[in-house]
């Protein structure tokens, strides 16, 4: 089960900058609950970063909704189920436990599936397992392409958008290539995903991965034209990138989602040089000397560091008082763009 570690100062950060902030009802997208018997492999990512691994063994549903009690006391939390992402994780077995669980407990999900899957097993799977749409991953994509040269369609295929295109499914993008949303190729391949398939919804997980100020490049005004495309700021904590795509797409096209079991880890977010650094309290996680994405906080400043959750969530109300939002601004974002994108009650 899943153990929390609050301080005096964690319990003072939600309240003094999130509590009333927050709806008292919202939804999180972005969520990943699988068990650890469904690894069939060492849980290493490739070709993206490592640090996400060092978080959680596994991540049941109990977990999360017990997580979302704790983090969030007081605010009914309503999560988007999909399965782990990660070549080591058994996806068939997987994806039936976020099934049952989305069964049992009522609430949407997506189906994680791999580039070479045939079309005809996905639409099966999706349409009679209840599954809102797809959930893509750039692990998936052929281990014949360095990393480096892998493009959107390569972990997400045709075959899949034609499906998706033709149910109206979710298609949640975890967007590849080093330079991030700044990549042309990204931000084409976006544009042209929602002008081809324009009968699917798709959510862009990650803000495009925007971590610091230089990997939104000349995305957003390339893409300024787009009228359905969704931004998720799942685990990013830039106030300033929030801002920028919310002064593009407004808060109907910008939705909450909090990357659980990563994000209930304590850290805190800087960047340097274009590269993010995720500071986090000295021991916490282990080993993290062999990550440049990981440094350790020692003394008295490591017990400003809260939760990375609370940290999300304070960048995003940074952005919004930046921009002057309202009540029902706030209630878009965290609740009625979502509830509209997955199918539940207003």
């Amino acid at each position: 089960m899943t153990s929390f570690n609050f301080t005096p100062y964690d319990q003072r950060f939600f309240h003094e900058h999130l509590q009333s902030f927050l709806p008292d009802k919202f939804i999180d997208c972005h969520n990943h609950i699988w068990l650890d018997r469904f690894v069939t492999g060492n849980l290493s990512k490739s070709r993206s970063c490592a640090w996400p691994e060092m978080v959680a063994r596994d991540h049941s549903i109990e977990d999360l909704l017990l997580t979302n009690q704790k983090l969030f006391p007081g605010k009914q939390v309503i999560p988007v189920l999909y399965s782990y992402v990660n070549v080591a994780v058994d996806t068939v077995r997987s994806n039936n436990y976020v099934q049952s669980c989305s069964q049992k407990y009522r609430l949407p999900a997506l189906y994680l599936s791999r580039p070479g899957e045939p079309a005809e097993e996905i639409e099966k799977n999706v349409t009679e397992g209840g599954f809102c749409g797809l959930k893509v991953y750039l692990e998936f994509a052929p281990s014949y392409i360095p990393a480096d040269e892998i493009h959107i369609y390569d972990l997400l295929p045709h075959e899949q958008l034609v499906l998706a295109d033709k149910h109206g499914w979710v298609v949640q993008l975890h967007i590849p290539r080093p330079g991030r949303l700044a990549d042309p190729l990204n931000y084409v391949q976006l544009l042209e995903i929602e002008q081809k398939y324009p009968g699917l919804q798709l959510l862009v997980a990650h803000l495009g991965r925007a971590y610091a100020d230089e990997d939104v490049g000349n995305a957003l005004e390339y893409l300024k034209h787009t009228e359905k495309t969704v931004w998720d700021f799942t685990a990013n904590t830039n106030a300033y990138v929030m801002e920028q795509v919310l002064q593009y797409f407004g808060p109907d096209r910008f939705i909450y989602g909090s990357d659980f079991p990563i994000f209930r880890m304590k850290a805190r977010r800087t960047v340097e040089n274009g590269f993010y650094i995720n500071e986090i309290p000295a021991g916490s996680l282990g080993d993290v000397s062999g990550d440049p994405h990981m440094r350790e906080i020692t003394g008295p400043e490591a017990e400003k560091i809260t939760f990375f959750i609370y940290e999300e969530i304070a960048s995003c109300k940074r952005a919004a008082d930046k921009l002057g939002l309202g009540r029902a601004d706030i209630h878009k974002i965290f609740y009625e763009n979502s509830a509209r994108i997955f199918g539940l009650k207003p």
